[in-house]
Formats: C-alpha cells, structure tokens, sequence
C-alpha cells in the first residue's frame, strides 16, 4: 500500500477528464518527453523549484529567497532579479519558494496523502451526485504511482464515486489491471502508429502503449482515445489512417470516443522556469489552415465508423 503520492495540481470542479464534474489530481512524473507537452513541471516525480524571473521584487529590496536559501550558489541573479537555480547547488528544501512574497520561486509539487486527497473528494460528493461527476487521476504519469491510485480509486467506490484514470499507457500491464476493478473510465493518447517516429517525438516507443490498449479492449471498461494533433508530425494522411486502422480492427469496438486535441503553444515560461528548452519553439504554422486540417481529420474517423470530436490541447501530453 502506498499512502502519499507527489501530486503537481488539485483541480476542483473541472468539466474535461471524464463525465460530470470532477475533482482531478495530477501527479507528478512523466517517463515521456513528448515534443509538444505543455506541461515540463510534471516531468520528474520529485518536487522542484521553478524560476518566473519577471515577477522578482528584488530590485525593491527584497531578498527573502536569499536570506533563507542554505546553498549560496543556488539563486542565479541578474539585472536585480533571480534568473535560474543552479540545480547541481540546489538542496530541493524549497525555502525559496515558502518564502518568496511574489512567486517568482515557484513550488511544483507537494506530497499528499490518501486521507488529505478524500478530505477533497468528499467535499464535492454533492457535486458528482448532481452531475454524474467523480474523480480523475492524471498527470504526468499516474501509473508510476499505481499503487497510491489503487488505493485512492478502492475507497472511491467504497462510497460510490465513479474514478477515472488518464494515463499514457506507458506502464507495465500489471499496473493497469490491478486498477480495472475499481476504474470506470480509461482516457488515453494515441500519439503516433508508427514506433520510430513515436520515440522521435515522445523519447519512448509505442509499442507498450499499444498493447496496453489492446488488452484493455478485452474487458468491459469504457475508454477514451485522444489524439494530440501536432502540425507537421502527426497530422499526415499516413499517420491518421494507420491510427484508424488499429482502433476499428484492434480494439474491439470499445473506445466511446475519439478526441482530436488540436495543438497550441502552451507551457514554454514553464520550461524556462525549469532551465529548459521548448522544444516548439521553432514551430510555425497559420492556425486557421491547421483547424482546418483538423476538422479534415475527424471527418476521416467519423467516415471510418469512429465516434471523433475536436477540441484543443490545454494540458499536458
């Protein structure tokens, strides 16, 4: 049994990750790097620091960070004003961050336990009655801590909830199927078919992922397929018929839905929060051409039998 997690974000009474409303914890640690997420704090499962240099009041004499940051070397300033940390020096106390009166050190993440997440939870009960809501955990990756899901998502139902994971489903098949019993609605990507290009992009291969879904076909469970459209490296003719290919003879008719996330540029002051690099940043393309190229490619699926619906991609990968 797991009993804490590193949860990156609580959202209450969001409407996007499954039926009704809901209350949806993202945890924090993602083994993909996926070319276009928009969300690099979820990447590594520690807590960790982020540096937004133009919300810094240094320059009217504040200092906090620095009177009480243990490692010296660690805040990297420029011009007045904390630019990076120098994370080969940073303890990760996060004292900064507690600290800082304007958020320019900002805490990702924080550990939670099973009991502060169904405090949460049953705050909203009302809310998931009313609306047929419940409860999703995301990420990041959640099935790198399937264990504390498995025990959130069996007291979930212990009192009637309806759970839901989103996950990549890149993850050991055992850490998927000690959850179906007690997960309604599986909500997954499927980023490209082919597997070179897909660890091009995502820094891992699809085939895991694609036998996940294959053998979750085999069960009774709902499940939501989303692709992330991502212009010039997924929305080609090839790509999109061999994703139609898998999902109409593969898996068994039981994917409800099909949802096209069209790309935006999202998320690149977070990477520089983190000392990264956004890696779209080069990326350019004239965004009502590219809807709709969108809009092309779910007419495609809607001729191949497959239930699609277009949206944009707000969160992460």
């Amino acid at each position: 049994m797991s009993n804490l997690a590193t949860v990156l974000n609580v959202q209450r009474f969001t409407l996007h990750d499954g039926p009704g409303i809901r209350t949806e914890f993202f945890l924090k640690g993602c083994p993909l790097r996926c070319d276009w997420c928009g969300n690099p704090e979820s990447f590594n499962r520690r807590t960790e620091v982020g540096v937004f240099h133009n919300k810094c009041i240094t320059s009217q004499h504040c200092g906090s960070c620095l009177d009480v940051c243990p490692s010296p070397n660690a805040l990297i300033f420029s011009d007045a004003s904390v630019q990076k940390v120098a994370r080969d020096q940073c303890s990760s106390c996060l004292a900064c961050a507690d600290e800082c009166p304007s958020e320019a050190i900002k805490q990702w993440g924080q550990s939670m336990s099973i009991d502060e997440c169904m405090r949460l939870i049953r705050k909203d009960k009302g809310f998931y009655q009313r609306s047929g809501g419940g409860v999703t955990v995301s990420g990041g990756e959640p099935l790198l801590q399937s264990n504390f899901v498995l025990e959130l998502f069996k007291l979930c139902k212990q009192e009637g909830i309806h759970t839901c994971v989103e996950s990549s489903f890149f993850a050991n098949w055992n850490r998927i199927e000690k959850l179906l019993p007690f997960t309604d609605l599986f909500i997954s990507d499927i980023k490209l078919m082919d597997s070179q290009r897909h660890k091009q992009h995502t820094g891992v291969d699809n085939r895991k992922i694609l036998n996940n879904l294959k053998a979750l076909s085999q069960f009774d469970k709902e499940v939501i397929l989303r692709i992330p459209v991502i212009p010039s490296i997924n929305d080609d003719d090839d790509n999109m018929e061999a994703t139609a290919d898998f999902i109409v003879n593969e898996l068994n008719g039981k994917v409800k839905t099909l949802q096209l996330l069209s790309f935006m540029r999202l998320g690149e002051e977070k990477y520089h929060s983190l000392g990264l690099t956004y890696p779209m940043k080069d990326l350019k393309f004239e965004r009502q051409t590219f809807q709709t190229r969108v809009n092309q490619i779910a007419e495609y699926f809607i001729q191949r039998g497959v239930h699609c619906t277009v949206g944009t991609k707000e969160k992460g990968d």
